[in-house]
């Protein structure tokens, strides 16, 4: 299938605020995009002031919008030149949802392909953040990624075919960042047909995962009253389907950084804490144990 039937199989008729970096991957995206029918496109760009030639990007997507003649929004914040992944990456998504709500969208569309889902899969178990983990780079309802079955050389392919412009971020050269590394690796495997399968694991995995979640939810359903998790019930619980259980609860709260251990470590405390413990789950969440419930709060909360 052609990366053009790709976006177009999975974007139903509505408004859609799509991710656009500069970089080849949106700028394809946006262009296949912008050829649809029943499409309304909202263009967002945020420059996260991490390299000193962001601005260039900036002014890429404006004009692209411009070309486009699509509603255009941007915003630029100063993260400095030392701000990890996740924290780019959050601010990415804080201000995608912010345009997301302001134009009344549908749903946020983001370029993300085959190359992208394998590198993620391989950083996540790494990270050992368990089966969902391996499948995390997905699209939901609210977050479509229609490229997920394209590779980085079918894209590459298309911007070149169709004389698109793009920039090149000069940080994805930088083997410090642990994606950068990966992905210089797979880039120079010689057995290509080992990426293909792989991806093709991570595919199969996906569908049993959420498959999985779906008896989760209604075990959530059934042991939660609210946003608190019936703590006798909870105990109850094989050790295995515990861990399970708090996983897809702490991203049910919008938690999605945890590994195995502090995983163990919560089903634990869940189970054997007194009365009014607590247990951290980063710097602004934690698990409150109660005698009959378990709630996760927040500083907020």
């Amino acid at each position: 299938m052609s990366i053009e039937e790709l976006v177009t199989k999975q974007l139903k008729p509505g408004k859609y605020v799509i991710a656009v970096s500069g970089g080849v991957d949106s700028v394809t995206l946006l262009d296949i995009a912008s050829k649809l029918k029943d499409i309304e496109i909202v263009v967002a760009h945020l420059d996260h002031g991490i390299r000193s030639d962001s601005k260039l990007d900036q002014e890429l997507v404006r004009n692209l919008a411009k070309k486009y003649k699509l509603v255009y929004e941007t915003k630029s914040v100063n993260l400095g030149p030392n701000a990890s992944e996740e924290k780019a990456r959050d601010a990415r998504y804080e201000f995608l949802e912010s345009v997301l709500k302001a134009n009344q969208a549908d749903a946020i569309i983001t370029a993300h392909h085959q190359d992208d889902a394998i590198e993620t899969s391989i950083i996540n178990l790494i990270r050992g953040s368990g089966r969902s983990g391996l499948t995390s780079l997905k699209s939901s309802e609210k977050l479509i990624r229609p490229l997920l079955g394209a590779t980085k050389e079918q894209i590459s392919l298309y911007a070149t075919d169709h004389n698109l412009a793009w920039r090149e971020d000069s940080t994805n050269q930088d083997l410090k960042f642990r994606r950068n590394f990966i992905r210089h690796r797979l880039q120079n495997l010689t057995d290509k047909s080992a990426v293909k399968q792989l991806y093709k694991q991570i595919s199969n995995l996906r569908s049993t995962n959420d498959q999985l979640d779906q008896e989760l939810n209604q075990l959530l359903v059934d042991i939660s009253q609210g946003n608190q998790l019936m703590r006798n019930q909870f105990i109850n619980l094989s050790h295995s389907l515990s861990l399970e259980l708090m996983a897809y609860w702490l991203r049910q709260n919008k938690i999605f950084s945890f590994d195995t251990k502090l995983l163990n470590n919560l089903v634990i405390a869940a189970k054997t804490y007194k009365h009014g413990g607590k247990f951290s789950i980063n710097k602004a969440a934690y698990l409150m144990i109660e005698t009959k419930f378990l709630e996760i709060k927040t500083d907020l909360t």
